[in-house]
């Protein structure tokens, strides 16, 4: 009897595979070969799977995506006050344990690459509206409770934000600040914004 593959699983290790190499010697050097021989797979696999490095690198991103949505989702489960949401959000794009360095550099690596072939990912685009949205949601939530100064536009502010988060993660990835100093950073951002 023929073995049973699940396509949405070995698409992801394929993806994650491209993850592990990029995030390690950046996406200029990832090579379908490479990321098959990372992947434990053929050539002829990924190829099936993704007709093109073009198609790869989509793949992988929308993956990427994922694994950032889930770490906003673990750093703000179980959190009810609007300050720990917003500071669970922002802290997840932190690279301050392993699985967030290589998310966060993975992130780098994409918009290093598109940006040298002349255009922005539109995935990229999309991942930080979806972020800004959500911290925006947060921030409109804090003055419905009276927690925030009146007036402040929270799309604005989440833009700001996350600007800041981006920031922070730069100097964890350069070695300037560590994650707990970055995360001091944001807190700080956050109390300023939000009373008790």
């Amino acid at each position: 009897m023929p073995k049973l593959v699940d396509h949405a699983v070995r698409r992801r290790q394929i993806a994650e595979a491209l993850l592990s190499v990029a995030s390690a010697r950046g996406l200029h050097a990832a090579t379908m070969r490479e990321v098959a021989a990372e992947a434990g797979v053929s050539l002829r696999l990924v190829q099936y799977y993704f007709h093109s490095k073009d198609e790869l690198l989509a793949g992988a991103l929308e993956h990427l995506a994922a694994r950032l949505g889930e770490r906003v989702r673990a750093r703000t489960a179980g959190v009810e006050d609007v300050r720990g949401l917003l500071l669970g959000a922002l802290s997840a794009v932190l690279p301050d344990d392993e699985e967030g360095r290589r998310v966060i550099l993975t992130y780098h690596a994409y918009y290093a690459y598109e940006l040298s072939r002349g255009a922005p990912p539109p995935q990229g685009a999309v991942d930080s509206a979806a972020l800004e949205g959500l911290l925006a949601g947060y921030v409109e939530r804090a003055g419905r409770e009276g927690r925030t100064a009146a007036g402040l536009d929270a799309q604005m502010v989440a833009a700001e934000l996350l600007a800041v988060a981006n920031g922070l993660g730069i100097s964890v990835l350069t070695g300037r600040r560590d994650g707990e100093a970055a995360l001091r950073v944001l807190r700080g951002c956050v109390d300023r914004l939000v009373t008790s």
